[in-house]
């Protein structure tokens, strides 16, 4: 009995082990949290640049920073379902805001001048 009980316990183990390292793969594959609106790579980068974007959403305003020297980025706002709501071009380091006027889900994609796309996924509520 003791012997099977400690090859269930040394089974839980490594499971607990290999789900915590996909989760923190995941996590650490391109995901950083910017008060609440996470920015991600679209794909592997050489060089990930999504710590410079800093975002957020209080209401129906979101705001943009852009925390480093990344060139002229095009900034695009799309409901989820992939309509257009606005886009916009600027030089960075800078901060944009956006008045997003209905509730819903959106994503705001970044397209960097090499190329590089980044993006976050929000939602906005009265």
């Amino acid at each position: 009995m003791k012997i099977s009980n400690c090859f269930i316990m040394n089974k839980k183990i490594v499971l607990i082990i290999c789900l915590l390292g996909v989760l923190s793969t995941g996590f650490a594959n391109k995901t950083i949290s910017n008060d609440g609106l996470s920015i991600l790579a679209s794909h592997e980068n050489v060089t990930d640049k999504s710590a410079s974007i800093a975002a957020s959403i209080e209401g129906h305003f979101l705001t943009i920073v852009f925390l480093e020297n990344l060139g002229h980025v095009e900034v695009e706002i799309t409901t989820a379902a992939g309509v257009h709501v606005d886009a916009d071009q600027t030089d960075t380091p800078s901060g944009r805001q956006y008045y997003i006027s209905a509730t819903g889900d959106y994503v705001v994609t970044f397209t960097l001048p090499n190329g590089d796309e980044y993006y976050g996924e929000f939602t906005v509520t009265d």
